[in-house]
């Protein structure tokens, strides 16, 4: 299918880069394509950004199906630009698709989307020092219909954002709060569909967390409240005594795609590495007796994100007397490094646009 381009008559202002937020400030264009049962996906077309009419009966407005990404455009040395893993997104996209009764798209017409449209918008990439430009995929179901059942009709769009730090400490360690009194998602349920309706199940307990003055919530599992997950936005990583440990994928968590990429650069460096059940008493017990080294989140608007608290109940765990912890400054650097075309890439992980 070809992509038809409507440029828009009258372009925005570019904000100051050195004062990005994240996810306030959007590009001049936008990526559209529908999908009806006679025709499946059809009519992909880059548009001037603008909201989209609905009818106040539309499917996803009242059953929640949808579906979305997140992945970043950087900015490299020579000024080209430049995608980091783009097809896994595109990949994690699709399993959502599956998961929450969404018709899968071509993963080449995706690709092409994202490139088409960065290309039409390139002077939105930012050259500022830690800036990047967001990317935001969407599906969401359309028919007009109050009933129970997949929609027939879709509309995938995809929308930009120059932004800086998703963190207002920047690199620097965060604190963490375990909840008890909440559950984001159980195993068989959609936790490891990235849909809308795992971030609201998120916000209770967060708006409590930074009540108390944490920046995230760390999840326990659904069942026993026993496990460790996830953090809101982020998967989590524990180093204990030389072994870098996460929990295992088991249906509930995010495959991240910075998770993967941590995991895939500690074993090309040598590091132990597990993926396994952890609880939230043996975390516990390895910083009572010395052998909780860090703590740290991945995720793609943070990449990495030390973690210098966790609190549990009455127990308040500090890590790192505050400092950024060695294996998360390495994996940070390196992982950086590479979106921004700084360094070898040694996995393949980017793609120029």
């Amino acid at each position: 299918m070809q992509i038809k381009v409507t440029r828009a008559a009258q372009l925005k202002a570019k904000p100051d880069e050195t004062r990005l937020g994240f996810g306030q400030i959007f590009t001049d264009h936008m990526f559209n394509m529908d999908y009806s049962l006679d025709q499946g996906w059809h009519d992909p077309r880059i548009e001037p950004y603008s909201p989209i009419a609905m009818d106040p009966s539309s499917m996803v407005l009242h059953y929640g199906q949808a579906i979305f990404e997140g992945l970043k455009a950087y900015r490299n040395p020579a000024g080209g630009i430049q995608l980091f893993r783009p097809r896994a997104n595109i990949d994690r996209l699709n399993r959502s698709a599956r998961r929450m009764c969404i018709p899968e798209m071509d993963p080449d017409l995706v690709l092409e989307s994202f490139k088409t449209l960065l290309r039409i918008e390139q002077d939105w990439v930012p050259r500022a020092p830690g800036t990047s430009l967001y990317i935001r995929p969407t599906v969401i179901a359309t028919d007009p219909f109050l009933g129970v059942r997949a929609s027939h009709t879709y509309r995938f769009f995809i929308i930009l954002s120059p932004v800086g730090a998703y963190y207002a400490e920047g690199f620097n360690p965060v604190k963490i709060w375990v909840t008890r009194d909440y559950v984001r998602a159980v195993r068989g349920g959609v936790g490891e569909a990235k849909t809308p309706g795992n971030y609201a199940a998120s916000l209770l307990a967060g708006e409590e967390a930074h009540q108390a003055g944490y920046t995230q919530v760390l999840w326990l599992d659904g069942v026993e409240q026993k496990y460790i997950e996830e953090v809101g936005a982020m998967n989590i990583f524990f180093v204990i005594d030389d072994e870098l440990v996460t929990p295992a994928l088991n249906g509930s968590i995010l495959p991240g795609i910075t998770r993967d990429s941590v995991l895939a650069l500690a074993r090309h460096w040598g590091i132990k590495t597990s993926e396994r059940r952890i609880s939230i008493d043996e975390v516990v017990a390895a910083h009572e007796t010395g052998r909780l080294k860090e703590i740290f989140g991945a995720g793609t608007a943070a990449v990495i994100s030390p973690v210098g608290e966790l609190r549990y109940g009455d127990q308040i765990l500090a890590v790192g007397g505050g400092e950024v912890g060695p294996l998360s400054q390495r994996l940070y650097d390196a992982l950086v490094a590479i979106q921004y075309g700084k360094a070898l890439d040694p996995m393949g992980w980017v793609e120029p646009v």
